[in-house]
């Protein structure tokens, strides 16, 4: 009888997902995530603060923002090396770190990049640039011999190229794809990361809810909207990420 009993007391028993760390799962303050990385990425992008640079540029999100949303890393790269195989989407080594990678939808780019070029000298030799080199640009950096011989890009045109920011210098003889005044985004984003940190790691215990920290007002050193600063500590591993019955709690990271 015992036996039975336990039966069907297992039979009807909840079985509760472990979950050692928490990366938003697929709903956040009860509305729904994008489950492909194309939608999630333009959910990212109507965080990106485009009236803070005029407009001027691309809306730019970090390829790790998107784990903060989706636990499977490899599903991610996966579909994002299909974006960008299929020409909708560049990355760019930003600088400031070798892991770290900026996405941009191509079109955004290529729209900015000519808008900022319109009347200038250098026009024709970027508009060249944007229509032989970036429909089917899959690579980070470009050697001189691959624009010369393949994309037959001439030493001053490459020059204007670097000059126009479309190209930075990687070493001697080859170059990074790049944004044009992307610096300004690159101060802006690591003052508020930094601003953002600082704030878990004073909070008590060094953690703080998450909805909680999203809820606070920017200040002089927090241009950014406070949860596009949220996805990029937790999809960098900055913080831990620990679900509560209170929701999220985010815990600094001492490295």
């Amino acid at each position: 009888m015992n036996r039975k009993r336990a039966l069907i007391s297992d039979i009807f028993k909840v079985k509760k997902k472990i979950i050692c760390t928490e990366k938003f799962g697929a709903v956040q303050n009860g509305e729904e995530v994008p489950l492909d990385v194309k939608a999630t990425l333009q959910h990212l992008m109507t965080l990106f603060p485009r009236k803070l640079f005029n407009d001027s540029l691309p809306q730019i999100v970090l390829k790790h923002q998107l784990y903060s949303i989706h636990n499977d890393k490899t599903m991610v790269d996966r579909q994002l090396n299909e974006l960008r195989e299929q020409g909708e989407v560049l990355m760019f080594q930003l600088g400031f770190n070798s892991d770290t990678f900026g996405l941009v939808f191509t079109s955004d780019y290529k729209s900015k990049v000519l808008a900022g070029e319109e009347g200038r000298g250098t026009q024709e030799t970027v508009k060249k640039f944007l229509e032989k080199v970036v429909p089917s640009c899959t690579e980070l950096s470009f050697n001189k011999e691959k624009m010369l011989k393949e994309f037959l890009f001439t030493d001053s045109e490459i020059t204007q190229l670097v000059k126009v920011g479309v190209l930075t210098v990687r070493d001697a003889g080859s170059w990074w794809l790049a944004i044009p005044n992307s610096g300004r985004f690159t101060k802006h984003f690591l003052r508020g990361r930094k601003a953002v940190l600082g704030m878990v790691k004073k909070a008590r215990y060094n953690e703080v809810l998450k909805g909680e920290l999203e809820e606070r007002p920017t200040n002089s050193q927090v241009k950014f909207q406070m949860k596009y600063h949220v996805h990029d500590i937790v999809g960098a591993e900055l913080v831990e990420s620990i679900p509560t019955t209170s929701g999220t709690l985010l815990r600094f990271v001492d490295s």
